[in-house]
């Protein structure tokens, strides 16, 4: 059965010519914009990595990445599940100053990945990384960086709506901040992902804080890797939709772990195994730059600005046959 949600009387803004000349429009604007303001470099970065080196992103751990056989080195690869321990290393080998840092296009494959209007089995981010300037491996800091987030996707949307008057999409440059605690304690009743359309029907753009580790309650608001954010200092950026009607993340982003939270996190996780591996050794043994970064959703901020009711619309992927055929029947065009 189709996870796809139709919204009642929707209808595209843009055709189909005009929805890839807005794509264009909003990834050229927003990367500019993105790398001006939090001082960032363009660099390549890879499809895939070598297995067993803790390079690969495990997000929740129960994942199973695309993997490969190499003929020549006889090695193992894996499409990464996102880049978040490569920027790290990347920013050292090259040799990045603090206050600076990169960005670069991510593209993944998720095979495990629930298919519904917001999530597909492939993914494609801006991820970004900076090294943090003397002193601000903190919370005040982490916040001024999300404002600045915020107000570039703000931006872009004002200008593409400039270039495509048939766009009317509304978003809040005002970021309110809650965390996942502070949830759990206003909606004690709701699952996590009920807290957040409940809050952010009400507050339309927020920074849900401190992902990762057990509330109160036992449980997670949801997981995330030990190994790259550290659970206090990290969060989701997320809008209101008014298509969808419920909370639309755009950004999994946090100050990345030192030694202290690698090393609590790791036991918290039952992930000690993971010790012995290159890069958490260059974490635990301070040789990795203390950094911040994310994972900015491409699909996701044109599915946002443009006002579609379904990621399929903004990208080329495959979906189950009742998602192609709800779809079709709601003149709803997937690429």
């Amino acid at each position: 059965m189709s996870k796809t949600v139709i919204p009642q009387g929707y209808k595209p803004a843009t055709d189909l010519y005009e929805t890839q000349r807005a794509i264009s429009a909003i990834k050229d604007i927003f990367q500019k914009k993105l790398s001006d303001a939090l001082n960032l470099t363009r660099v390549s970065a890879p499809l895939f990595v070598e297995a067993g080196t803790g390079v690969n992103d495990d997000l929740n751990g129960v994942e199973r990445p695309v993997s490969f056989d190499i003929m020549e080195t006889k090695s193992e690869a894996q499409v990464v599940h996102s880049l978040a321990k490569w920027k790290r290393l990347a920013l050292y080998q090259y040799g990045f100053q603090p206050g600076t840092g990169l960005y670069t296009d991510m593209n993944a494959i998720r095979r495990d990945e629930e298919m519904d209007n917001l999530h597909s089995i492939y993914v494609d981010q801006w991820d970004w990384e900076k090294i943090l300037p003397a002193g601000k491996r903190t919370e005040t800091y982490l916040k001024e960086t999300v404002q600045t987030i915020v107000k570039t996707v703000c931006e872009t949307l004002e200008e593409v709506k400039k270039k495509f008057p048939s766009i009317t999409t509304t978003i809040s440059p005002e970021v309110n901040f809650v965390t996942t605690q502070e949830l759990e304690d206003m909606y004690p009743d709701c699952t996590p992902k009920e807290r957040e359309n409940k809050y952010l029907k009400d507050h339309r753009t927020a920074f849900i804080m401190q992902i990762g580790g057990k509330l109160k309650s036992g449980i997670r608001h949801d997981g995330r890797a030990p190994d790259y954010d550290d659970w206090k200092l990290n969060g989701d950026i997320v809008f209101w939709s008014d298509v969808l009607g419920c909370a639309f993340e755009v950004s999994s982003m946090g100050i990345r772990v030192d030694q202290k939270s690698m090393d609590s996190q790791l036991r918290e996780a039952d992930c000690d195994d993971r010790r012995s591996c290159k890069f958490h050794k260059m974490v635990l043994d301070g040789t990795l730059p203390l950094t911040m970064g994310g994972g900015i959703g491409q699909s996701r901020i044109c599915m946002l600005l443009l006002g579609k009711a379904h990621i399929g619309e903004v990208q080329c992927s495959i979906w189950d046959k009742d998602t192609v055929e709800s779809c079709k029947k709601a003149s709803i065009p997937l690429l």
